[in-house]
């Protein structure tokens, strides 16, 4: 596995991330596919199987992870797993394409470890974590002790920016979409 660029977005949930990589897979000369990951959990709202996540069980995700099927992945709540599945990059790696990741920090840090040379590994910043809580509840799909489990969980992945490649800070989103869009391109070309 050795072919294309990995560009990997992380950041606390609510931070503005899935936004900004929607953003950037709209600009066609990025020339970037989504890797999908893989999920053990039930989808949410409005997500569709193979679209936004690969939803299977928890004892199929144990298989994968038993038969080392994955790039990086991680037990986020207990029996919650997500993970990069060896075969969806080498999917859009075969159509010629970067990969971009929307994941959560310690899987982008695992791709940017194991990928050094090829991954460009950004973390976006939130302006607070109350504006992460007033986003994650604005949302309206989860409960709150969800909420506060994120809440609690983002004060660690905060800690964890300096250790990306850059950080972008998401107080005006238009900034924040055209900042990862630059980065994005002098990476890719």
């Amino acid at each position: 596995m050795n072919k294309g660029k990995l560009i990997v977005f992380s950041a606390p949930s609510g931070s503005g991330k899935t936004t900004i990589v929607k953003h950037l897979l709209g600009r066609e000369d990025l020339n970037l596919e989504f890797s999908i990951s893989a999920a053990s959990r039930a989808p949410r709202g409005e997500e569709v199987n193979g679209k936004d996540y690969y939803f299977i069980s928890t004892e199929e995700f144990k298989k994968h992870i038993k038969n080392e099927d994955f790039i990086e992945w991680e037990e986020v709540y207990r029996d919650n797993f997500y993970g990069t599945l060896k075969s969806e990059v080498e999917r859009i790696w075969a159509l010629g394409k970067n990969v971009i990741f929307d994941i959560d920090v310690a899987g982008g840090l695992r791709i940017k470890n194991k990928f050094p040379e090829q991954t460009l590994a950004v973390f976006v910043k939130p302006p607070s974590i109350d504006e992460l809580k007033i986003r994650l509840k604005k949302r309206s799909t989860e409960s709150d002790d969800k909420i506060n489990m994120r809440i609690a969980k983002a004060s660690v992945e905060l800690a964890t920016a300096p250790q990306f490649d850059k950080i972008i800070k998401n107080y005006d989103l238009d900034v924040a979409k055209e900042d990862a869009y630059q980065l994005v391109k002098s990476f890719v070309k």
